[in-house]
């Protein structure tokens, strides 16, 4: 089945509405690598925050691989990541020494030397919830980790079972969802909030993320680093759909924000407990937090933005995937806005929150 932007149903478009300088940064990236030689991969799992194009090669409608998207870009291309230009992902693998860009797993002309420096199997619109993939039928977390596992057989495959438990257990590891949960699912669809109160729901939520956890432990994963939720309710598609007056006074969503924020912490003590059980063995697995710099990008703290609550794409309030697209009237600098669409950052946010990072990264990735 063929997709096109005047094909879609209402119900796809109902739905997912409820959804939820450079050359310097260039320069900056190139001298700000890491010290460490340890590091032989970068393996990524999650959703749209992590995906660089897997949902071009499956039957959905959550795509991005289509103008303008991608516009600042290597030769503007759209990938299919959700942004104009890198995710925060490809500054990392960048600063580790791998890759300067992630490639998404399924993309079939990947050479083996592409998949041994790194990949993503990350699915825009995924969640570990497993009902959240189902409703935009992206790839479920679950089968990112069954692509992992025949990422690992294609690999042993060509250079041995040795130096593929080598690689494995000396790469570095991401993983990026959670958003999807909430936003889209949990108060999008009636399904949960039929059986789970917000403190249920987390701890459902958590209960399956430290399933996909130490499923990836199990596999030989050995350093581990876990993106938290971003500030909710500063999407702009959060505060359009749940603002008390979304289009004069486009405020953050407190009630979302707060949700994420009680998350966040819950996740941190659930890692730190993780931690110190795999303290003998020398694994390593870390709370990464984006909530903190992106809430200062929207709240305007720490960064200097002229757009803190509009997408640079169409209107801003609500456009995103194919409502994002070649028709869409675009901004003429998206490096002014925190957002590139109504729910994603740009590039210039990315590396951002990459800069913010870099310490946690520093103690996954040391010797």
């Amino acid at each position: 089945m063929t997709f096109t932007f005047q094909s879609f149903p209402s119900i796809f478009i109902f739905l997912f509405c409820l959804f939820a300088s450079y050359k310097t940064t260039a320069r900056n990236i190139a001298s700000a690598k890491t010290e460490s030689p340890s590091i032989s991969s970068i393996l990524i799992f999650g959703d749209s925050t992590a995906d660089p194009g897997n949902n071009n090669y499956i039957n959905t409608p959550f795509r991005s691989n289509f103008s303008p998207y991608g516009k600042d870009f290597v030769n503007q291309t759209a990938t299919g990541r959700f942004s104009n230009g890198r995710l925060a992902n490809d500054f990392i693998a960048k600063y580790v020494g791998v890759k300067d860009y992630v490639p998404p797993y399924l993309d079939p002309t990947l050479s083996i030397e592409e998949l041994m420096s790194g990949v993503s199997f990350a699915s825009a619109g995924s969640g570990f919830d497993p009902l959240t993939p189902t409703i935009s039928n992206v790839i479920s977390i679950s089968e990112q980790m069954e692509h992992f596992k025949e990422y690992h057989g294609k690999l042993e495959a060509a250079i041995g079972k040795e130096k593929t438990k080598e690689l494995i257990n000396n790469a570095l590891f991401l993983v990026s969802a959670g958003t999807n949960d909430f936003v889209v699912n949990y108060f999008t669809i009636p399904i949960r909030r039929k059986n789970y109160t917000i403190p249920g729901y987390m701890n459902f939520v958590l209960q399956e993320s430290r399933q996909f956890f130490q499923g990836l432990l199990d596999q030989g994963a050995r350093r581990i680093g876990v993106v938290g939720l971003p500030p909710m309710g500063c999407l702009p598609v959060v505060i359009t759909l749940y603002g008390e007056s979304p289009i004069l006074k486009r405020d953050c969503v407190n009630n979302f924000s707060s949700i994420a924020r009680d998350y966040n912490q819950m996740l941190q003590n659930e890692l730190n407990n993780m931690q110190s059980q795999l303290q003998a063995s020398g694994s390593r697995i870390a709370y990464m937090d984006v909530f903190g710099p992106l809430e200062d990008m929207t709240l305007g703290r720490k960064y200097d933005f002229e757009e803190v609550s509009n997408g640079c794409c169409g209107t801003g309030l609500l456009e995103a995937s194919f409502m994002c697209n070649p028709k869409s009237l675009v901004c003429a600098d998206a490096t002014k806005y925190v957002f590139w669409d109504s729910i994603h950052p740009t590039e210039k946010s990315y590396y951002l929150v990459f800069q913010a990072l870099q310490p946690a990264i520093d103690a996954l990735v040391k010797n």
